[in-house]
């Protein structure tokens, strides 16, 4: 969707036309569950935040300036409610490794997975933050930095050393270190 449509659609959303805010949600709704899928790596967890992170954004759709894209915006929302989920998440965890410790038999790690959802499992939040704003999304990264709230120079560093371990993983496991990793432009 054009960045004057959205604009126009935000223009009417706070003028009071509600029905305005669909045409955003139909627009970003795809990319921000994508988003949050690789970061949060659950599926259920990822529907959840993306229908908090609309809620929000309707909310504070007021607090939006046009110093940065609408989308930039967006992701900046996505990737603090992300942190935020994951951060109650560990919390819970401690709780539930706790049970699982006198319980081990309650609970089972199926490895059923993807060579995609190993490749992002294996990244930490930031790194698969990264590598989803910078290959998917293909924001620059000063528009990065202003999502992050981080250093464009620093987030170029930690992209190519992200890059670099993604290329020793590839050669760990016998592929081609030249295949299908992403190079920083």
């Amino acid at each position: 969707m054009s960045p004057t449509l959205v604009d126009e659609a935000i223009n009417q959303v706070r003028a009071g036309d509600r029905e305005a805010f669909a045409i955003i949600i139909r627009a970003f709704e795809r990319q921000i569950y994508t988003y949050c899928y690789y970061i949060l790596k659950s599926r259920e967890e990822a529907e959840d935040a993306v229908q908090d992170i609309f809620v929000k954004v309707y909310r504070e759709l007021e607090r939006y300036r046009k110093l940065e894209s609408f989308s930039a915006w967006l992701y900046k929302v996505a990737y603090h409610h992300c942190l935020d989920q994951i951060r109650k998440r560990k919390r819970r965890s401690r709780l539930l490794s706790l049970y699982k410790e006198q319980h081990p038999k309650a609970y089972s790690d199926p490895s059923d997975e993807g060579p995609v959802q190993l490749l992002m499992g294996s990244l930490s939040a930031e790194e698969s933050n990264l590598l989803i704003l910078k290959v998917v999304e293909q924001y620059s990264f000063e528009e990065m930095g202003k999502i992050m709230g981080c250093n464009p120079a620093a987030l170029r560093k930690k992209f190519e050393r992200l890059r670099k371990k993604l290329v020793q993983q590839k050669m760990n496991e016998g592929g081609n270190p030249h295949g299908k990793v992403a190079k920083s432009h």
